[in-house]
């Protein structure tokens, strides 16, 4: 028997049945690509939660197409991912952090192409951090009598049509949007079910907070370094300066900017000019988020990260994004 307080709460999948009717003609094909996202973060989650007794931790011993270590979490993530996505017969195309070339699926004429970014924060993984799954939805550019091929993923963060990440942490969170708004559903391990538990996020217009790493500012532009000697001042509303609050896990410390304020800034270096965060998967995707939230996202030249040209599907780029104020402060120093 279903307990009251279970009764009074929404499951994603009602949640997803009730925004299909809010769209004239929706046959329903985007509603089950994101039950099968789900799906493989239920599966990710619960071998994340036993990580530590089952040898998934530690090095697989070799390197993705960005020149990083590969960990065996990384390549399960992978592997659920791409197998959930390609059940339904919805998607033609995946992009993956941990793929050098679009993966397709067989179904050909499938309507969407989804971006990811499996796991998130991997090198937290070994010492019980928070990780996540970050994804990217779009509308396949090609006719669907034809097979896709890598144009169908070079699109920009506007043509987005669902976005949204899951944060594998002390609970399972879901969160996504489909430009009409950001929802946040929590996983019951329990019962195996996601529950509603914000309907509309929207992000404080002050944060008190920066999550930058400042163990390379010294690399960085004169513009990051002036504004956070500036945020380390006092400030004149609350006396007291803002706190750096750095995870190293990209949802996560997007999802703390995006329920609490502040700012999220992985900026551009010396050793790395054009940033490192992916813009496919990792800066398309949160800045969509936090845009529909009420914040706002750019990169090292002030464009709006949903408007900046997408050449290549594993292009980096510097990003900053959060609370309207904090990056409107950061766009001073800018200039």
């Amino acid at each position: 028997m279903v307990s009251q307080s279970y009764a009074r709460l929404m499951t994603l999948e009602e949640f997803i049945i009730q925004g299909q009717n809010n769209f004239k003609g929706a046959t329903g094909e985007l509603s089950q690509l994101l039950r099968d996202i789900a799906l493989a973060a239920k599966i990710i989650s619960h071998e994340v939660n036993k990580a530590g007794i089952t040898n998934i931790l530690g090095l697989d011993g070799s390197t993705n197409v960005q020149g990083e270590m590969v960990k065996r979490l990384d390549l399960f993530s992978n592997e659920q991912m791409i197998s959930a996505l390609s059940r339904s017969g919805n998607v033609c195309l995946i992009v993956s952090e941990e793929n050098d070339k679009p993966v397709r699926t067989k179904s050909s004429s499938g309507k969407y192409v989804v971006a990811m970014d499996p796991l998130d924060g991997s090198s937290n993984i070994d010492v019980n951090v928070s990780i996540g799954t970050i994804f990217s939805v779009f509308s396949r550019k090609s006719n669907i009598a034809d097979e896709p091929d890598e144009s169908d993923a070079l699109q920009v963060g506007t043509d987005q049509i669902a976005a949204g990440f899951v944060l594998y942490g002390s609970s399972t969170t879901l969160v996504y949007t489909t430009g009409r708004g950001v929802s946040v559903f929590t996983l019951d391990p329990g019962l195996g079910e996601f529950f509603l538990s914000e309907p509309t996020v929207r992000m404080p217009v002050f944060g008190p907070t920066f999550s930058f790493n400042e163990g390379h500012i010294r690399s960085c532009s004169d513009a990051v370094k002036n504004y956070v000697s500036w945020c380390k001042n006092p400030d004149k509303v609350t006396g007291k300066p803002q706190q750096c609050r750095y995870i190293g896990s990209m949802v996560s410390d997007v999802y703390r900017t995006l329920l609490n304020g502040g700012i999220f800034m992985y900026p551009e270096t010396d050793k790395l000019p054009d940033g490192k965060l992916r813009l496919l998967y990792e800066c398309y995707p949160m800045a969509f988020i936090v845009e529909q939230a009420g914040g706002i996202a750019i990169d090292k030249n002030k464009r709006r990260i949903m408007e900046v040209p997408l050449s290549e599907i594993h292009q980096r780029s510097s990003v900053y994004m959060g609370s309207s104020r904090n990056v409107t402060k950061l766009m001073e120093f800018m200039e």
